[in-house]
């Protein structure tokens, strides 16, 4: 690697779209629910709003659209460089430097070879007595994610 590489950072923005999945389909069921449970009555559409259901996808769709707006406020993402890698969010940022890592642990299950949907990083730091948990899947760009935290793993390794 060259100076330019050394310095600059990849940056992994944090998935939304299950947010944004669950909300529509959510939001899909509700009106449909008011459609068919509404009452046709002399050519006009009548909402029968003493229905306890529709107030319960009311409020499932609203909790829903409230996580949504919540994550994309939050904006998330994971920054890594050449010595430390970040946890960045709107409010906060939480850095962990390569040379506290004592160990990288990539899983590699069987079922997660092909998709790679359940595989999971676990980091073990110095000054940290739980291991830190990354899911590459809820990150955008995941298989660069995986050969990223390889790299690092080699890196631990060889030191």
């Amino acid at each position: 690697m060259n100076e330019s590489e050394n310095n600059s950072k990849q940056v992994f923005k944090y998935k939304l779209s299950f947010y944004y999945v669950s909300t529509i389909i959510y939001f899909v069921v509700f009106l449909l629910y008011v459609i068919i449970r509404g009452e046709f009555v002399e050519d006009s559409f009548k909402l029968i709003t003493k229905d306890p259901i529709i107030y319960f996808f009311a409020l499932i769709v609203s909790i829903s659209l409230v996580g949504l707006l919540y994550n994309l406020y939050k904006n998330s993402y994971l920054e890594i460089g050449s010595e430390s890698f970040s946890f960045v969010s709107r409010n906060k940022t939480r850095v962990i430097e390569i040379k506290n890592i004592v160990r990288i642990k990539i899983s590699s299950d069987r079922s997660s070879r092909e998709n790679g949907t359940f595989r999971l990083i676990r980091i073990k730091l110095k000054n940290r007595r739980r291991l830190l948990l990354i899911r590459p899947s809820d990150y955008e760009n995941s298989k660069d994610l995986l050969r990223v935290f390889q790299n690092i793993n080699s890196k631990i390794e060889k030191s």
